[in-house]
């Protein structure tokens, strides 16, 4: 048809040629028997070089960085020899002084000549590169957080085939990253949760009912040495293209159960010091009810010394001389008593700047051990802004346990088991420190009688803590009562000295 133009072949060289130049893509070849480089103007551009500017195999490889010369050159000849495709990534040294990221794929060809050509195409990759040491990076500060944290992570597909586990859960199950990786999780566990495990999956995946996803609990592991253990896991859940993937984080609480243990045998050692402070309170008491008996028998024997001077028998200046021992000694032991009751009331206590938040969590560790597991919600509502007191950190911290366990002790039975802890500033610089619980609360005809030494409401109680406990707050000149809580239960409250700011020495 006359005036018609044949529409564009999409296959032909030039516009090819174009299409690659205006895409960035620069061309390349190589004669394999002159070793002659032509290069499009895309491709000059990317070594640095001009449109015009002449190149031979020796000038391409001078280019490079030292480091990749010699396994590009190795890569080229070897594609040369096997007839194979060549495809490699190399630096060349930019005019600042920097490097640059290239990419080179190319294949051998024969011309039409039958000249052999290694013809390709050059790609510009530092925008790629740049973001593969982005991630590398980004991989390795996550890959160290997980080396450090002391919890184990394990990740598990839908299977409950293992796809990582962590240094962490090498340290603790004792098997290394390549024995785990690919193996079922339920390995990991004793019997009979190793057999039930994968049912447990195969239940989620049928009804989506979530039991111990986002849950953390208390379960066993099982070691690579067959061992049985108790540990923390938590689960959380992922989707990768459809696929369910779960992380696990498991914490090792053999530990913890040590810790516990001891805790409680400092609780036991509590509990000995209160007996011995018991038995101050009642040597004091006692001290203070002996003095009177002995000042009348020194009261008798200085009379009955007068009486007798009066008698003129042979033997009475000896009994004179009996009665002035027995007076001496009498006040003697007085004077004896007296100091114990001194000693006593005062104590030894070493008074500092602490703050009453620290006292109430170092307590709390000791005082709350299991209640979490005992299903209490603890609540702690503190003042920072009030927060320095002026006390014995051991005494403050006695009382505090005492009351922690007390409330611990009254939710029991109780079905709803809520303790909030509080501090707030009081009157006449003080600060006031609450614990109140949702136990069974305190009877009104108790209430009077809470403080009084060997009085308690419990089966198995001393009745001494609490009497010890209002002796040491009023020791440090505050006072210590106890309320009805309005959500029930009861609110046990005393006062400590508050410290300035200024006075802050020990506090930490």
């Amino acid at each position: 048809m006359p005036g018609h133009i044949p529409p564009a072949n999409p296959f032909d060289d030039n516009l090819l040629q174009h299409g690659l130049e205006d895409s960035g893509i620069g061309t390349c070849d190589l004669n394999l028997a002159t070793r002659e480089l032509a290069l499009s103007p895309t491709a000059c551009k990317l070594f640095g070089l001009s449109p015009d500017e002449s190149i031979d195999y020796t000038r391409f490889l001078s280019l490079l960085e030292p480091e990749d010369r010699e396994r590009t050159e190795r890569g080229i000849e070897r594609s040369i020899a096997d007839g194979t495709n060549f495809d490699i990534q190399y630096r060349i040294a930019t005019p600042h002084g920097a490097t640059h990221w290239l990419r080179t794929r190319s294949a051998v060809v024969k011309g039409q000549n039958g000249a052999v050509h290694l013809s390709g195409i050059v790609i510009d990759i530092e925008e790629q590169k740049q973001l593969e040491a982005a991630l590398r990076v980004r991989e390795g500060h996550l890959r160290s957080i997980l080396e450090t944290i002391p919890d184990a992570m394990i990740v598990i597909d839908g299977r409950g085939i293992m796809q990582f586990f962590s240094k962490a859960a090498v340290r603790q199950f004792g098997y290394s990253e390549s024995e785990a990786i690919g193996k079922n999780v339920s390995m990991l566990m004793p019997n009979p949760d190793s057999a039930r495990h994968d049912s447990y999956l195969e239940r989620y995946r049928a009804t989506g009912e979530r039991r111990i996803i986002g849950v953390g609990r208390i379960v066993s592991g099982k070691r690579k040495d067959g061992t049985i253990f108790p540990m923390h896991l938590s689960i959380g859940e992922m989707q990768t293209e459809g696929e369910p993937y779960f992380t696990g984080f498991v914490r090792d609480l053999t530990e913890y159960q040590q810790t516990q243990a001891r805790m409680q045998e400092l609780q036991s050692e509590l509990v000995h010091v209160s007996r011995l402070t018991a038995m101050g309170e009642m040597a004091s008491a006692l001290a203070h009810e002996l003095n009177q008996p002995l000042a009348a028998i020194s009261n008798y024997l200085k009379g009955s010394r007068r009486l007798l001077a009066s008698d003129t028998e042979e033997n009475r200046a000896k009994i004179e001389s009996a009665m002035d021992r027995a007076a001496e000694q009498a006040i003697r032991a007085g004077q004896i008593i007296r100091r114990l009751r001194d000693f006593v009331s005062r104590g030894e206590s070493e008074k500092r700047v602490e703050k009453a938040s620290k006292l109430i969590e170092e307590a709390g560790a000791l005082g709350l051990t299991g209640a979490r597991e005992q299903g209490v919600s603890l609540h702690f509502n503190l003042d920072p802004d009030h927060d320095l007191v002026l006390v014995d950190r051991v005494q403050i911290q006695q009382v505090l346990v005492n009351l922690f366990r007390n409330a611990l002790d009254a939710m029991t039975e109780s079905a709803q088991r809520i303790m909030i802890v509080t501090s707030s500033r009081a009157a006449g610089d003080m600060i006031e420190i609450a614990v109140s619980d949702t136990g069974h609360g305190i009877g009104k005809e108790h209430q009077a009688r809470m403080f009084q030494t060997f009085f308690t409401t419990k089966k198995t109680g001393m009745g001494v803590g609490l009497s010890i406990s209002k002796t040491i707050i009023e020791a440090h000149g505050g006072r210590m009562w106890t309320e009805d809580n309005p959500a029930g239960g009861a609110t046990f409250r005393f006062t400590l000295p508050a410290a300035p700011s200024e006075g802050l020495t020990d506090a930490g």
